[in-house]
């Protein structure tokens, strides 16, 4: 069955909290797809740093990241913010293959997204395997309620009928963006987590610094400009 996202635990937050950081930090890959100008690209901004700007639209495929802490664990999110233009319909597979957690958003005020949400749902189906992705369909731009074409009631049936998470967003205003991104990190290391092989962690790569002359720089002896 469907079902809105988790109410989550008080041990969840969005923001940082250094003193009482958990120590493992576990890789969580998130896909975000649906038609152009459903509000991807906004939502996933909303995510990193929680403001809205109008977007232009995405070429390929956009990548950003965000730090969620639990109450035992750090999740890292590796956010594919997909392009929504039918030219690049056949290249989407390629970012979400590997999701732990994929969105598929539509425009509740636009009903070809939410029937192009449907195709992308069984792009999907093809991919996932049951029980290692977390899926949720969500219908944003709830502040265009009185111009909707998809009700409530219809966006949780076709979750339903699909076994999805639901909820309505509004990246506009920011309604409901923490709570759909804490729901998904709970659900994701609940459902995830504790399978073997299910999450990588992630360590920090030292970064190197070019302008000492100390450092080793591996490509120095083996590559060059000109013949």
């Amino acid at each position: 069955m469907g079902e809105n996202l988790p109410r989550v635990p008080g041990g969840a937050q969005l923001h940082s909290d250094t003193l009482r950081r958990p120590v493992r930090t576990l890789r969580v890959k998130m896909v975000i797809l649906g038609s152009s100008g459903v509000g991807k690209s906004s939502l996933a901004l909303r995510f990193v740093r929680d403001e809205f700007r109008s977007p232009s639209p995405t070429v390929g495929c956009a990548y950003l990241t965000r730090v969620v802490h639990l109450s035992d664990v750090t999740l890292r999110f590796e956010i594919w913010d997909t392009a929504g233009q039918e030219k690049y319909h056949s290249v989407t597979p390629l970012y979400y293959r590997g999701a732990h957690a994929a969105l598929v958003v539509y425009d509740i005020s636009k009903r070809e997204t939410f029937v192009r949400a449907q195709v992308w749902l069984k792009e999907l189906e093809k991919q996932y395997i049951p029980g290692s992705t977390v899926m949720c369909l969500v219908g944003n731009k709830g502040d265009l309620d009185q111009e909707r074409q998809i009700s409530v009631q219809e966006g949780q049936a076709l979750a339903n009928d699909r076994s999805l998470f639901f909820t309505e967003t509004s990246v506009l205003s920011g309604d409901q963006i923490s709570e759909l991104l804490l729901g998904i990190a709970h659900r994701v290391y609940e459902c995830i987590g504790g399978q073997q092989g299910g999450l990588s962690e992630w360590k920090e790569t030292p970064l190197i610094d070019l302008h000492r002359r100390d450092t080793f720089t591996p490509f120095a002896s083996c590559c060059k400009i000109g013949p």
